[in-house]
């Protein structure tokens, strides 16, 4: 065992020393440590359970002969960071959460790592984790919120943030906005739709790191603490089988998570998020690979925040993941079903019988909602190393669009703006220097997105940026946009006025001026001062790169 090197020998007397004054028996020496990485806090609703969540966990280690070894991991809510600087550390902090993790699994020699998080970065940064110690490894999450009723429909955050537009706009008066909010986010777990916590949970289960039931089963159900307890079981089977994260997240199983991505219309910060997990996996894997797969997998369930959308706890009642994966296996689209998961078997025997019991929920392959799956990456003049839009959350009037640039340099301005009245119907909202380097951090836009969609503009106006969107955004929002403007890229020469082209079928984001005059302005443009002068965001602005490389720091 790896923890051997701290545990054995006369020589190791002093570090049993420290085992003991830990209260660690003479017993629960002699067993394989399992370190067991809790992001709980008091902050953050998608962590306040998963102390609950960790003493599951950890009982289910000691039942098959593990000795479970608690440390904490930080966790930012995107929500409550959401709309100021706090969000310019969001995605920021996903190299902090691997880095730490590797640093506590070193330092200490585990033989294996149970990772418990639930929202957005903190999963990617696990499985970050997780590729680069590659010890056996296995995360569980804390699970889904239930969504919130108002007026006898169900709703979510979206429903909150849209309102502040709502108002704005005299569409809905501050008394209904004060009753949505008290109850739309109604107790602990990862907000109620697909949004990019769900998102990640969906395909850690689909990646086959995470077992079945992981992405959809409800964080207050008793199902989850047993799943959490049988998580506990399964790290001990991965060991003594030594299979590894790396045996596990191989170029197959990827392109089954991408598969379940597009089935499902997951969040954009998925790309951002499988990118990185991938490079970490010494897996290669470009913009183009998403593309493909969804081009050949049908968008088989329609999820909120796009309208009329379902939330997770319906997912998971007609069948979760495994239903989603089985259908997909059926018609030949998941390609991969020998790939081995965490439950020591492959995803063929992990999904076998596994049917859809509400068809509503989830759509056949013969009866989609769209023919394509719900991400695209676009290219063209203003975005030569790609942009993301989830597609499916795009209503039809705006799949090809061509408006006038409203260009700003700060989210800040651009959702002044709109909430302002300054924006009409038929523009292009651009805001750039939001990128990995430029913002820094690459914030999300979920205050402009929603206050458009608020403002009951979801289907007149698009918008562009090189940061990035909440999962809770909908409508024509066009994303990472790479090369960022710090870096020079073609979205810093854009003036007001400019008209831009938008064709999302085709795949393209032109601004319809000649390379003669884009030329012309490049000679004019110079580098901003950045925004960050010290702290922790200068060192990753210096670090990070482009998010068509999922923002990976190097």
């Amino acid at each position: 065992m790896r923890s051997d090197v701290v545990k054995k020998g006369v020589e190791r007397a002093p570090h049993r020393m420290l085992f003991n004054a830990c209260g660690l028996t003479k017993e629960e020496q002699e067993r394989p440590f399992i370190g067991v990485a809790n992001s709980f806090n008091e902050i953050v609703p998608g962590h306040v359970n998963l102390d609950k969540i960790t003493e599951a966990v950890k009982a289910g280690i000691r039942t098959a002969g593990g000795t479970p070894i608690e440390f904490g991991v930080i966790g930012i809510c995107d929500g409550i960071a959401m709309g100021h600087e706090g969000m310019k550390y969001s995605l920021a902090s996903r190299e902090l959460i691997a880095d730490s993790i590797e640093s506590m699994a070193m330092a200490h020699a585990f033989d294996a790592l149970v990772m418990v998080p639930n929202c957005d970065k903190i999963i990617p940064g696990m499985l970050m984790a997780a590729a680069r110690l590659n010890i056996p490894s296995i995360l569980i999450s804390g699970g889904p919120m239930l969504a919130g009723t108002y007026k006898g429909e169900e709703i979510s955050f979206t429903k909150t943030m849209e309102g502040v537009g709502a108002v704005a706009s005299g569409k809905m008066t501050i008394e209904e906005l004060s009753k949505i909010e008290e109850v739309a986010c109604p107790g602990c777990g990862s907000c109620a739709g697909m949004f990019t916590a769900n998102s990640m949970n969906c395909l850690t289960e689909a990646l086959g790191m995470g077992l079945p039931g992981n992405g959809t089963i409800p964080a207050v159900e008793a199902a989850r603490i047993r799943l959490a307890k049988n998580a506990g079981v399964a790290i001990m089977n991965l060991l003594e089988k030594d299979i590894k994260p790396k045996d596990i997240m191989t170029p197959g199983a990827f392109e089954n998570a991408l598969a379940v991505d597009m089935a499902l219309g997951c969040s954009t910060n998925t790309v951002l998020h499988v990118l990185a997990i991938a490079h970490e996996s010494d897996v290669k894997l470009d913009l183009d690979k998403f593309n493909e797969i969804s081009a050949r997998t049908p968008h088989l369930c329609n999820l909120s925040p796009a309208e009329n959308g379902h939330h997770l706890q319906d997912l998971d009642r007609a069948g979760g993941i495994q239903a989603v994966m089985n259908e997909l296996l059926k018609h030949g689209i998941l390609a991969h079903p020998d790939a081995i998961t965490v439950t020591c078997k492959t995803v063929k025997e992990n999904v076998s019988g596994r049917e859809i019991e509400r068809p509503d929920v989830i759509r056949s392959v013969n009866d989609p909602y769209h023919a394509e799956g719900g991400l695209a990456i676009l290219r063209g003049n203003i975005a030569q190393d790609g942009a993301v839009v989830k597609q499916s959350a795009v209503a039809e009037e705006v799949l090809k669009f061509s408006g006038p640039a409203v260009v700003f340099d700060t989210e800040d301005a651009a959702t002044a703006a709109v909430l302002g009245g300054k924006v009409v119907k038929g523009s292009v909202i651009v805001v750039r220097y939001e990128g990995p380097k430029g913002g820094p951090g690459m914030r999300e836009m979920l205050y402009p997105t929603a206050s458009v969609a608020g403002m009951g503009m979801v289907k007149d106006v698009a918008l562009i940026t090189d940061g990035r969107f909440s999962g809770a955004s909908r409508g024509c929002s066009i994303g990472h946009v790479s090369p960022e403007a710090a870096e020079g890229g073609n979205i810093a020469l854009i003036k007001d006025g400019d008209i831009i082209d938008i064709d999302i079928p085709g795949k393209t984001i032109n601004l319809r001026l000649s390379d003669d005059e884009l030329q012309a302005r490049r000679k004019l443009w110079t580098a901003p001062e950045p925004k960050v002068k010290s702290g922790y965001l200068l060192r990753y602005a210096r670090c990070v790169t482009s998010a068509g490389n999922g923002a990976v720091v190097e």
